[in-house]
């Protein structure tokens, strides 16, 4: 199911982006809050409960020994060209790099997870959908406000926080770049919600399918990457054509954006980088020393 799947990940990667630092909060509390979190979606049986955890556990020691050098690398070779101007297409190609970095630990957790996922019974299904609808109901709240102002302003709000995170404090002239961008953004809410919508629908069918018609474990996972990559790159050519002219919108906006910023937001922006970067090395040095000495 790539929506629970894709959790392990997720909340690493936002463990990696938090504000707190990694080594003394973040990182080591990944597994547990991946158990909780998923626990949430599926709500594991007693039989479940140690094999989900097993795998969660495995999946973290994996990625921190070898997926965080290449995140660090990432954050390096960005950080190296932020006091410089960007391109749209620099932009993207970062992106496609980022995207590349992560799918391995997107293919493991269905390498850890699937024998779990496959063993999930009709009530725990039932139970998946039922968690899929509130979190549709959120994102209704957060993004489709019925009044046209307040769903603008609840943009407005998101992108400036965004931007900020990583250049600080910005000025009247580049929010006004943030509100130009997203009263003119191809970005549709009611069309990405009803495609998360479809993909939750294809994920249960595809769900009941494999508890009624096993396939083969090496089969049954290669069913459940289809999950993860569609969600990725949607399946459904119309929306795929949207994805895409989305991402060039948003490259386009990142680009036009960066080339605004004073020396001292990129000042900000870099040590931010490179604070996740040293973060992301101490974390990897310190798992290398745990394996030598057990």
């Amino acid at each position: 199911m790539q929506k629970t799947l894709a959790k392990i990940l997720i909340i690493a990667v936002l463990l990696l982006l938090s504000g707190c630092s990694m080594v003394q909060l973040g990182y080591g509390r990944g597994p547990q809050l991946a158990w909780w979190w998923l626990d949430s979606y599926v709500d594991f049986s007693r039989a479940q409960k140690p094999h989900a955890q097993q795998a969660i556990r495995q999946w973290f020691d994996w990625h921190r020994s070898t997926q965080l050098p290449e995140y660090a690398h990432w954050f390096a070779a960005v950080r190296s060209r932020i006091n410089d101007p960007v391109t749209p297409e620099q932009i993207c190609r970062w992106s496609e790099e980022l995207q590349d970095i992560l799918a391995p630990a997107f293919d493991h957790a269905v390498h850890l997870g699937a024998p779990v996922v496959l063993s999930l019974d009709e009530p725990q299904r039932h139970y998946l959908e039922q968690r899929y609808a509130k979190s549709n109901d959120k994102l209704r709240h957060d993004y489709l406000q019925p009044n046209p102002e307040d769903r603008r302003n609840a943009a407005i709000k998101r992108t400036v926080k965004r931007i900020e995170n990583l250049y600080g404090h910005i000025d009247k002239t580049q929010r006004g770049l943030i509100i130009a961008s997203i009263e003119t953004s191809p970005f549709n809410p009611e069309v990405w919600l009803a495609e998360r919508q479809r993909r939750q629908h294809v994920t249960l069918a595809t769900l009941q399918r494999l508890a009624h018609a096993p396939l083969p474990p090496e089969l049954a996972a290669a069913e459940l990457r289809k999950l993860v990559e569609h969600t990725h790159r949607s399946d459904d050519p119309d929306y795929r054509t949207y994805q895409i002219k989305l991402t060039e919108y948003t490259c386009d906006f990142i680009a036009r954006m960066h080339n605004t910023t004073t020396p001292a937001q990129r000042q900000h922006a870099h040590d931010k980088l490179k604070s996740w970067e040293t973060d992301l090395r101490a974390l990897t040095a310190d798992s290398r020393l745990y394996t030598t000495s057990n």
